[in-house]
């Protein structure tokens, strides 16, 4: 079958994402486009996704649970799961990687932690648009063991995409490519799964029905098969 989706999406846990990224309306937006999935992918911290499971499966949305993490390089590379739960223990894994720089957020943005009700029930201290002192390939090492997907982000625009940040694509077991659909991409994509997505901080910029994947089924083991190429 074919699932319309948006694998690149931050919430306002993200200092950089909108206030209004909250998970009732991430979902309602993703419902409102008609999309099948997203995957919300906050910089280095998955404490939204609880709230977000709850609000895209009152919505019919199936949400694959996700982060996006800054590796010691400054390469951002998307991390997919199977489970919320295994995203929040890779999250406290990965945590203690962060520098101990605390958020300023009339500067950075505020880092929230809202629950169901889009009602704050926390924040986040430490900037989370920090480099973890993980390098790439210890990143993706962890993610695998874990049961999950390493994808690059973006790596086509930017200098946190790994083609600006290293120059090269290393030779990382990686599990697809993200490609910005609006830029040239400099390498030959032959023989990769690739996926577009919107990389979202705002609503209105979250995808349409543009990009889908071929899945025997409307889960998030499915969509990790389909990226993992299972």
């Amino acid at each position: 079958m074919r699932l319309f989706c948006d694998l690149h999406i931050h919430s306002c846990l993200s200092p950089c994402g909108d206030e209004l990224m909250t998970p009732n309306n991430i979902a309602g937006m993703a419902m409102l486009k008609g999309l099948d999935a997203i995957a919300v992918a906050d910089h280095n911290c998955a404490r939204n996704l609880p709230a977000l499971s709850k609000t895209c499966a009152a919505m019919g949305v199936l949400l694959l649970p996700a982060m996006e993490l800054t590796t010691a390089e400054e390469a951002h590379l998307l991390s997919y799961f199977p489970t919320v739960e295994a995203a929040l223990a890779f999250s406290e894994e990965i945590h203690a990687y962060l520098p101990p720089i605390q958020n300023r957020p009339e500067i950075f943005g505020p880092q929230q932690v809202l629950n169901e009700d889009d009602e704050q029930v926390g924040s986040e201290d430490l900037l989370l648009l920090n480099a973890l002192s993980l390098s790439l390939d210890e990143l993706v090492e962890r993610i695998n063991a874990r049961g999950g997907a390493a994808v690059p982000a973006h790596i086509n625009r930017g200098s946190n995409g790994v083609l600006g940040a290293l120059g090269f694509l290393p030779a990382a077991p990686f599990d697809a490519l993200e490609v910005a659909r609006s830029l040239p991409c400099p390498m030959d994509l032959s023989g990769w799964r690739v996926t577009h997505s919107s990389d979202a901080h705002q609503l209105e910029n979250i995808s349409e029905r543009d990009f889908y994947l071929h899945t025997e089924e409307i889960s998030a083991r499915a969509v990790l098969r389909w990226l993992k190429g299972e």
